[in-house]
């Protein structure tokens, strides 16, 4: 049986990009410094609490009564004709920040992965065909990271997309093979966004 050491290094170790050597690290800093880590208790409860994803595209969002989706969706501002496919919230934030793109997000929730076991039926798939038809766009843009399963997945959505008929696009070079959208620098982005090529 684990006891509590264990169960704090187990649990952040389970953090993506967190190794072992790492997880001690963090582990220790947190019993030295309790009040940074009853804040992080804090802040983690309140997010599950109120944080919640966008009924229409996806992103995370905070959660108010009144509030039926999230800030970009509501933007008047925003291309409607344009959406811009990701595979998580950390990718619309890093897009938004390259100021590059005015149209409306589509996050799916993460990427086609036959060893993970997530197939289209757990991504947000269906929701953007519908979206896509509904809302008239005339473009997708597909923004998935370009790693093996992001090239599978964007290959999954264009050839379904293509049969209903919207132009279908792919962030330029510009990103690193294997790399992450959201670890992009803002110039890198721009420049993806901007000279992105039909597939």
């Amino acid at each position: 049986m684990a006891g509590a050491w264990d169960n704090l290094v187990s649990s952040i170790l389970g953090l993506p990009g967190v190794g072992p050597k790492m997880a001690e690290r963090i582990a220790l800093y947190l019993l030295r410094h309790r009040d940074k880590a009853e804040q992080l208790q804090h802040s983690v409860s309140q997010a599950l609490v109120k944080i919640r994803r966008c009924p229409l595209c996806g992103n995370h969002m905070e959660a108010e009564d009144s509030v039926e989706s999230c800030g970009h969706c509501q933007d008047p501002r925003r291309d409607r004709t344009v959406v811009c496919v990701v595979e998580e919230s950390g990718d619309v934030a890093a897009l938004e920040r390259s100021r590059a793109f005015r149209g409306r997000y589509h996050v799916l929730g993460g990427v086609l992965s036959a060893l993970d076991g997530v197939g289209p039926d757990e991504l947000r798939i269906e929701s953007l065909l519908t979206r896509v038809r509904d809302q008239g766009a005339n473009e997708v843009i597909l923004a998935t990271n370009p790693t093996v399963e992001g090239e599978t997945t964007a290959a999954y959505l264009a050839d379904l997309l293509k049969t209903a008929g919207v132009r279908v696009t792919r962030l330029a070079a510009g990103l690193p093979s294997g790399s992450a959208i959201q670890y992009a620098d803002e110039y890198t982005l721009a420049q993806a966004v901007t000279g992105r090529r039909e597939i």
